[in-house]
């Protein structure tokens, strides 16, 4: 793994743990199952009841009816077909993760009470959202902020630890935009699955690109 053991331990500064997306309708029998999905899900929640950062929060995709990532909403297309929107690629997904639905919800594995915050996202019907911390690319290329940098900066955050789902999309989408805004930036590897197995040397060379550290959940301590 292309990580640091000295320094990439959380309680030595004010961190934050990330959990992204672990929602029923990105495990395995989900309207849009990332495979393995589920095996992350009780090392991640140990993990939130070691209570090892100084807050914890998970996101939610959290879609309308007829979102624009939906295949559904595009004649002819299928899911997981690529489309230009808004002037840039987007997959098409099936339809997922709809407001209230129960392949919405949080993991009912996912413990709540470490959780500080809850944050949702996709809620635009015209822009998809990987990121915790900005929209995809809107009209005009503009990436609307979702607040998260903020929230954090205001509670002292200086360092973010990314898990959940998926390592290609969601999580990576995230681990980059926390990078970019100035965060010292840790991607637990191993409470990560893919969308594309295949997708994992594309997916390091774009974390360590944007400086982002790589570790394994068995290096985070005690």
């Amino acid at each position: 793994m292309a990580d640091r053991e000295a320094g990439s331990r959380p309680g030595e500064g004010r961190d934050a743990l990330i959990v992204v997306d672990l929602q029923p309708d990105f495990m395995p029998g989900g309207a849009l199952p990332v495979p393995g999905g589920d095996q992350v899900v009780e090392p991640i929640a140990r993990l939130l009841e070691r209570r090892l950062f100084s807050l914890a929060l998970a996101t939610q995709d959290w879609h309308p009816p007829g979102h624009l990532s939906f295949a559904s909403s595009h004649p002819g297309k299928k899911p997981f077909e690529t489309i230009d929107l808004h002037g840039t690629p987007q997959v098409l997904w099936p339809d997922h993760c709809l407001q209230g639905s129960p392949g919405a919800a949080l993991h009912p594995g996912l413990p709540a009470a470490p959780l500080t915050l809850i944050l949702r996202k996709g809620m635009d019907p015209q822009v998809d959202s990987y990121s915790a911390f900005r929209s995809a690319p809107g009209p005009g290329g503009k990436r609307i902020p979702t607040g998260l940098s903020g929230f954090l900066r205001e509670r002292g955050v200086q360092r973010v630890y990314l898990c959940g789902l998926a390592r290609d999309y969601c999580v990576k989408w995230t681990a980059l935009d926390a990078a970019a805004e100035g965060f010292q930036t840790f991607f637990v590897w191993d409470l990560t699955r893919p969308v594309d197995p295949d997708s994992g040397e594309a997916v390091r060379a774009e974390l360590a690109e944007a400086g982002v550290e790589i570790l394994d959940s068995s290096s985070l301590g005690s």
